[in-house]
């Protein structure tokens, strides 16, 4: 995948929506952004880190601590309940079990799904599901949340509280978002839109 013409700088607390053609090649931009790419040219920086300087498990490293995902398929595990979901960024950082599972459970209890904790993902609807990501990826107070069509599987009334919730917690967190997705009403949420196309970024619809 050739890019060109790309320069893209997201400030603490703002959410950058992006959008384009199949193909064209949003995927992998936030593969790129996460470091689970390497570009060829060019430099990608988070907290001023550039990634091409790092080696992969460095970069394996600053994605644990600095970056949360949500995907469209949620990435749930089923065999741990939802505490142990959410708390498990925590966990890969080496936290206390017992700070990391109260802080899964402020971040449930955030998200609207307080006092489920025990419970396991067999037992939500896709909704709820996406709130577990949601709370998941903000955890660990990433710098950097990357979200790919966090939506899609979702019916449009659904879709609509989770954006407002993802909005919401986002911001709270003071992040920055990277979101990915075809949808207009996605985007809506985003403090300004970019359109990936062959030519580079190109400003949607600036608010």
């Amino acid at each position: 995948m050739l890019f060109e013409g790309l320069h893209l700088a997201l400030g603490a607390g703002e959410l950058v929506a992006i959008m384009g053609e199949s193909g064209v090649g949003k995927s992998t931009l936030l593969n790129l952004v996460a470091g689970l790419d390497v570009a060829d040219a060019g430099t990608i920086a988070i907290d001023g880190q550039p990634l091409d300087a790092l080696d992969e498990d460095q970069r394996t490293r600053l994605r644990r601590a600095r970056i949360g995902f949500v995907f469209q398929s949620f990435h749930i595990l089923p065999h741990l309940n939802l505490a142990q979901n959410v708390a498990l960024p925590l966990v890969l950082l080496g936290e206390a079990s017992g700070s990391a599972r109260a802080r899964a459970g402020e971040m449930l209890e955030a998200v609207g799904i307080g006092g489920r904790g025990g419970d396991y993902p067999k037992q939500l609807s896709g909704g709820e599901l996406q709130r577990v990501a949601i709370a998941r990826a903000l955890v660990h107070r990433p710098a950097l949340i990357l979200a790919d069509e966090p939506t899609g599987n979702l019916d449009p009334e659904t879709a609509g509280r989770i954006l407002a919730l993802f909005a919401e917690q986002v911001r709270g967190s003071g992040a920055a978002a990277l979101l990915v997705t075809h949808s207009d009403v996605a985007a809506g949420i985003a403090d300004r839109t970019l359109r990936l196309t062959r030519r580079g970024l190109v400003e949607d619809r600036p608010r």
